[in-house]
C-alpha cells in the first residue's frame, strides 16, 4: 500500500489518541451497531451497548458462554467493525473484564435482551463485559462515501490517485 500513499497527493494518515481516539471508537461503533468480538480461541458478532466517554465499550453476556470462559483464561480481546460498505473500518486490541455490576446491568438493559435472558433483566446468568480499548487502526474517508467516489471517479478518468481515505493508530 505505499506505492499507493506515495501517489496520493493529499494527506491521508492521521494518527490518534486520547479524545480523537475516543470519538474515532464512538462515531465507528454507533454507525456499525455490531462487530467481531474476538478472544484467543472464538470470533463471535456482537453488539456494544455503550461505549463511555473514556472510549470503552461495555456488553452483556451470559455467565456459561465460551466466551466469558475465554475472557476469564485471558482477558486480551480484539474487536472489529466496519461502519458502511466503503468506509468507517475500525479494529483494536482490547482488554476485557467481566462483572456482575447491577447498576451497569440496569442501564444498559433493553426488553430485546430477553431472548437470550429469559428471566429478564435480573436473570442470574448476565454479566457486563467491559472492554478497554489499548491500540489499533483505522480506515475511513474524510468526506463521506459520495466525495470518495466521486474522487475515484475522476482519479480513473485522469490517471492520477485522488483516494479521499484517511488512515491511522488509535491509541488509548
Amino acid at each position: 500500500m505505499d506505492s499507493i500513499n506515495r501517489n496520493q497527493p493529499e494527506h491521508n494518515r492521521q494518527d490518534l489518541t486520547g479524545s480523537e481516539a475516543v470519538k474515532r471508537i464512538k462515531d465507528t461503533v454507533e454507525e456499525a451497531k455490531a462487530g467481531f468480538f474476538c478472544t484467543a480461541n472464538r470470533v463471535i458478532p456482537m453488539s456494544p451497548l455503550k461505549v463511555d466517554e473514556a472510549g470503552n465499550l461495555w456488553f452483556l453476556s451470559a455467565d456459561d458462554s465460551h466466551h466469558n470462559q475465554d475472557i476469564a483464561a485471558n482477558p486480551a480481546v480484539r474487536l472489529y467493525f466496519q461502519g458502511s460498505h466503503h468506509s468507517g473500518f475500525l479494529y483494536f486490541d482490547g482488554h476485557a473484564v467481566i462483572s456482575r455490576d447491577p447498576a451497569m446491568i440496569k442501564e444498559l438493559w433493553s426488553f430485546t435482551l430477553k431472548t437470550w435472558f429469559t428471566e429478564g433483566e435480573n436473570d442470574p446468568r448476565i454479566t457486563v463485559i467491559q472492554v478497554r480499548p489499548v491500540e489499533g487502526y483505522y480506515w475511513d474517508n474524510k468526506h463521506g462515501d459520495a466525495v470518495a467516489g466521486a474522487k475515484m471517479l475522476v482519479g480513473a478518468v485522469v490517471g492520477q490517485t485522488l483516494d479521499d481515505s484517511i488512515e491511522g493508530t488509535i491509541r488509548l
